[in-house]
């Protein structure tokens, strides 16, 4: 509706510019937006306002001519002018009704685009990197956090017609990977962290007593074997990423999050991705040597100061493997690259693209595109819980799980802007009422699905059929905010995906389970819902209804990896 609307727009400004009402002038993109009101109709466009100057028009003297020249339709019922020159448009019944039909064909489909395909109609690659935890302990709500959100931005860019590579990037090289097997080694010793021969950075939590204990008892984990050999650090180093590894997948399958792709740091370093990097960095020019260090010249790009790439003692920063990863992902053809990540990785950003632009092979400026989360505090009884008897230092992926569900947990970590802090309550998740918004919107769909089988044990059968033939019968306020809602759905979906922004999802949702539960409020009676009227026209377009109501909602709750329960 919203392109129709465009196009009638258009024509109106080609046939006063051809007629000689307007000069001959450069046309803007037209943008139509829904209204937040109804009261100001149903679609809303700014264009006499963007065209105000360059007509020598004010704009509601130009927002009244567009309105005159509109070509003759069947959709709009009337305009109106408000404010400094808006046009809003209000249209007739019938094609509010429309977006029902549209639900109820297309069913699991609805609210999906294109957006994502080329010029010749073929799914372009996107790349995702998210979680990408370190190998040094479970995953913890932090983590869950990325989980949740980069799960959700690639259902998003699926449903916009993205061909998403999954990927999780492990950081199996460096100091923290040599304090996990220092930890583990010690407890394989009976070595305690109260003992003074702890590792002055080792790692307290229960799972390197539970690690230690698997390797001495020789268990297999992943294809490796404990060899019950307390001195052997290199393979203790090996068991222990790999035991981890084992138990981030864990988690991470009971959050419903899967991968396509996993890449290691240390790969990097045995196949000589890192060491061919500086090699081409210091042949373009872009690097010096200073007190004993090597220099990337990052201020060329924009950096604050230039950043050391190899210390004094040989070792590597650890922005320099990261640079070799994305040239690595550059070079399978992925040209779109998001990745979700902690806020703590903000530093990392300018310094990686300029490694990026400093190897001259093409890349984009701007290139990776980053989405940062931030902290996620934790609260029950009303104080912060920070501890878990398990990890020891935090609370864990898992201790959400199974506190609150995946379900729960999954709405809880992607209901806010990624770049805003987030309060995990465990009591309100824990609530079956409406003020848990995972409960308000699954309930929605529930419900729905219990007035449909109420429907049958009333010898009332659902008639799809003479439900969409009547559709013109919902006509009350509710119904009307209703099919205004679900009209709105792909419009979000689309934004969403742009916009890497799977929060707006979770508000939608809101808004359509307080339209649909409004709705059954108006029309109950001694506590029945007047959908199953005796009519049959109006009892089976409302029901109609109903069901395309469910639909989208469970295709929201799809988007953002959470179940769509029929029972409650």
């Amino acid at each position: 509706m919203k392109d129709i609307i465009q196009q009638l727009i258009q024509q109106a400004i080609d046939n006063m510019i051809s007629s000689e009402v307007l000069p001959s002038i450069a046309l803007p993109a037209i943008k139509v937006e829904r209204t937040r009101d109804s009261s100001h109709g149903d679609l809303a466009c700014n264009i006499a306002l963007a065209l105000a100057k360059s007509s020598g028009l004010a704009p509601r003297e130009l927002a009244a001519l567009i309105c005159e020249n509109l070509p003759d339709n069947e959709l709009v019922l009337s305009t109106d002018i408000a404010g400094p020159g808006f046009i809003n448009f209000f249209l007739v019944k019938t094609t509010q009704t429309d977006v029902v039909l549209n639900i109820i064909e297309q069913g699991e489909r609805f609210g999906q685009n294109q957006n994502g395909h080329d010029s010749k109609g073929q799914p372009k690659a996107v790349q995702v990197e998210f979680v990408s935890a370190n190998p040094t302990g479970p995953l913890h709500v932090g983590h869950g956090r990325g989980a949740a959100v980069g799960d959700s931005i690639c259902r998003l860019l699926s449903a916009s017609g993205w061909n998403v590579t999954r990927e999780f990037y492990y950081n199996d090289a460096g100091q923290q990977i040599n304090n996990l097997a220092a930890s583990v080694q010690s407890r394989c010793q009976g070595i305690g962290p109260n003992d003074p021969q702890w590792p002055e950075d080792g790692y307290r939590g229960e799972y390197i007593t539970e690690l230690a204990a698997y390797y001495m008892a020789g268990k297999m984990v992943n294809g490796i074997a404990g060899l019950a050999d307390a001195d052997n650090h290199s393979a203790i180093r090996d068991y222990a990423v790999a035991y981890l590894r084992n138990e981030q997948d864990i988690d991470l399958q009971a959050f419903r999050v899967e991968f396509d792709v996993f890449s290691l740091e240390s790969d990097l370093y045995t196949d000589g991705k890192v060491e061919s990097t500086v090699k081409t960095l210091i042949a373009n020019g872009f690097t010096y040597e200073s007190e004993g260090a090597l220099w990337l010249k990052t201020t060329e790009f924009g950096d604050d100061k230039d950043r050391v790439m190899r210390k004094s003692d040989g070792g590597y920063t650890y922005f320099v493997p990261d640079v070799a990863y994305h040239l690595e992902k550059w070079q399978r053809g992925f040209t779109t690259v998001i990745n979700e990540q902690g806020a703590d990785h903000h530093s990392t950003i300018t310094r990686v693209r300029a490694g990026l632009q400093a190897l001259q092979v093409g890349i984009p400026q701007g290139w990776p595109d980053y989405v940062l989360h931030q902290m996620v505090t934790v609260m029950r009884d009303g104080e912060e819980v920070k501890i878990s008897k398990r990890a020891g230092s935090y609370v864990t992926l898992s201790d959400l799980i199974e506190q609150v569900g995946c379900d729960t947990t999954r709405y809880f970590l992607v209901a806010r802007r990624a770049d805003s802090q987030l309060t995990f309550d465990i009591d309100l998740a824990l609530q079956k009422t409406n003020d848990n918004p995972v409960f308000y919107i699954q309930y929605a769909h529930a419900r729905v699905c219990s007035v449909m089988r109420q429907a049958a044990d009333k010898s009332l059968p659902f008639d799809l059929t003479l439900g969409k033939a009547n559709l013109e019968l919902l006509v009350t306020d509710t119904e009307l905010a209703l099919l205004k809602t679900l009209a709105a759905y792909p419009d979000c979906v689309a934004n969403s995906a742009r916009d890497f922004a799977p929060h707006n999802i979770a508000s939608y949702l809101r808004d359509l389970a307080a339209n649909l539960h409004a709705w059954y409020a108006s029309g109950s009676q001694q506590k029945e819902w007047q959908l199953l009227v005796a009519d049959d026209k109006l009892r089976n377009a409302r029901l109609t209804l109903a069901e395309a109501s469910r639909q989208v909602i469970e295709n929201g709750l799809n988007l953002l990896g959470v179940s769509a329960p029929t029972k409650m």
